[in-house]
């Protein structure tokens, strides 16, 4: 059976990941629009440079056309962010990505985007498995790919102009080609060189590039833009004496970035980061919001600036109802992933990375010089995190463990406890930790953030202890 995760259907190509699968997930969800209406649709369909990725695009493409909806396909691997921005405007009812995102390379997957281009809630998903497990074992209707794109049922399309002009409308040009920086980019053999290589070529920035190439090994690493994955770039930046590091994720909605000095900066401070800047320098108001695993540093800035910060579950679909409700600046996770008010309603990487050079050349001053100004402001907090894998049997005893009995660490200063999403503990110096299931990878994630590492690690250490992990 199919089954949505909190960052869309991801499984091992040629377990799970099967052409018989896909058919399935485009059948559930065809059956679903029409039942709201939406017959004889257009929906956009993109794919990004994993194995199969192009391949799997299209057998969808041919399930679409089957049921009678119309495919603007685009033609060549692009970002996840282009595909949210062709649905949201085209106002199409829906979209479809085939990627696996940050997951090994033995993984590929689909993600679904609704109406505006937002990440398909977990309501919608419910509703597309259930079709699914109604269609299981009945015969699917299908169109030849070649013969849907005679019939007009498919359309061959690139709206990368499209997209990359509407970045470049919302940041500040002339400001960077003053700056004259120089940036290096890693798109880790992903998606995400054409569109930043035009973004910043066009605001007249030193550009060079590493792992450009289609790899769908992923240079034989996991294509997250992390501390570990990325010390290549790290040790470039520190060679060719940049301003920037700047790399995305396979499908190029998380960023990854290395400062001037060849340090890895930490998503929660890039999110920090950069909520301060819109506030401060560009003069905007307004809410942010954050998952339960993503740093409460965010909470402080935001109450220096009279505004709230908001917490919600992890997976970006909560995040982007968040802001759309409350009129939100910014919303972001520990990931990577975070989206700003005017854009797109989901994650960008691109977006994201441009902003981040906009603040640079507005600002002229480096990322740890604004951080610092940040810290001085607001004090700081030390942020730790480590996974587990978890086969399903041990999943499941945790799970009992967590969620039927209850079970928390004998920790002192717990003020509040939250199982909304894991097992999340507040403690009364502001101090907190959490215990949760990844929803993409077979993973028990832990995260915890205080004014010491030691505390922080404490606090793990605790539930690794408890859990005998």
């Amino acid at each position: 059976m199919i089954r949505f995760g909190t960052g869309g259907w991801r499984a091992v190509i040629a377990d799970e990941f099967t052409k018989a699968n896909l058919r399935l997930l485009a059948a559930g969800l065809c059956e679903l629009l029409k039942k709201e209406g939406h017959t004889g649709a257009e929906l956009c369909v993109g794919y990004d440079r994993r194995f199969l990725a192009k391949e799997s695009a299209h057998w969808i493409a041919e399930v679409l056309a089957g049921y009678g909806f119309r495919t603007l396909m685009v033609n060549r691997s692009s970002p996840t962010p282009l595909v949210m921005y062709v649905v949201k405007t085209h106002q199409m009812p829906c979209g479809m990505m085939v990627t696996a995102s940050h997951n090994p390379a033995i993984y590929n997957g689909v993600k679904v985007f609704t109406a505006g281009g937002r990440d398909a809630d977990r309501e919608v998903t419910d509703r597309i498995e259930a079709e699914i497990a109604r269609i299981d074992g009945t015969e699917i209707p299908s169109v030849d790919y070649d013969e849907a794109v005679r019939m007009g049922l498919v359309r061959e399309d690139d709206p990368s102009n499209d997209y990359i002009d509407s970045i470049l409308s919302l940041i500040d040009i002339d400001a960077i080609k003053k700056a004259r920086l120089k940036i290096a980019l890693d798109p880790m053999y992903g998606v995400s060189q054409t569109s930043l290589r035009t973004i910043l070529m066009t605001c007249r920035c030193d550009l060079e590039v590493i792992h450009d190439r289609h790899d769908t090994l992923f240079g034989g690493k996991l294509p997250a833009p992390n501390a570990r994955t990325l010390t290549a770039l790290s040790n470039y930046v520190i060679d060719r004496c940049c301003n920037l590091g700047i790399a995305t994720d396979g499908d190029a909605d998380r960023l990854g970035v290395i400062d001037e000095m060849g340090q890895f900066i930490h998503p929660n401070t890039l999110l920090v980061l950069l909520y301060y800047y819109l506030v401060r320098y560009r003069g905007w108001q307004g809410a942010c919001v954050r998952n339960n695993s993503t740093t409460h540093l965010l909470d402080r800035v935001a109450e220096k600036f009279g505004q709230q910060c908001y917490e919600v579950p992890v997976g970006f679909k909560w995040i982007s109802a968040k802001m759309a409700e409350t009129d939100a600046i910014i919303g972001g996770e520990s990931s990577g992933g975070l989206a700003v008010r005017g854009h797109i309603s989901g994650k960008d990487g691109i977006y994201a990375a441009a902003l981040l050079v906009e603040m640079l050349a507005v600002t002229q001053k480096s990322i740890s010089e604004i951080y610092r100004e940040i810290t001085e402001e607001v004090g700081t907090l030390v942020y730790r995190e480590a996974d587990f894998r978890m086969t399903p049997a041990r999943k499941a005893e945790l799970q009992e463990l967590l969620f039927e009995e209850k079970l928390i660490p004998a920790l002192d200063g717990v003020v509040r406890v939250n199982r909304e999403d894991g097992v999340k503990l507040y403690f009364e110096d502001g101090s907190w930790v959490i215990c949760r299931f990844s929803g993409t990878e077979p993973l028990l994630r832990m995260a915890a953030e205080a004014e010491s590492g030691e505390q922080a690690e404490k606090y793990i250490g605790a539930w690794s202890n408890l859990l005998n992990l």
